[in-house]
């Protein structure tokens, strides 16, 4: 997660990267993750791709697990 624009958004989201391989990354309590998943969970929920995408950093990069070449 990065700190942008007044709100925490996801920086890199792949399902196996741990995250101290992410060279960003800042310790964070249990709770704040909670708090962060259910925001981003909820976005999904409502089917808006765009409230889902202002969940990510501008210079957000998925990598799917399906694929490895980032997009």
């Amino acid at each position: 997660y990065v700190y942008e624009d007044g709100e925490w958004k996801i920086s890199h989201h792949h399902s196996s990267v741990m995250p101290e391989g992410i060279p960003s990354a800042q310790p964070i309590t249990k709770q704040q993750v909670k708090n962060l998943f259910h925001l981003w969970n909820d976005a999904l929920a409502t089917g808006d791709p765009d409230l889902v995408a202002k969940r990510y950093s501008k210079e957000a990069v998925l990598l799917p697990t399906v694929s490895d070449v980032p997009r």
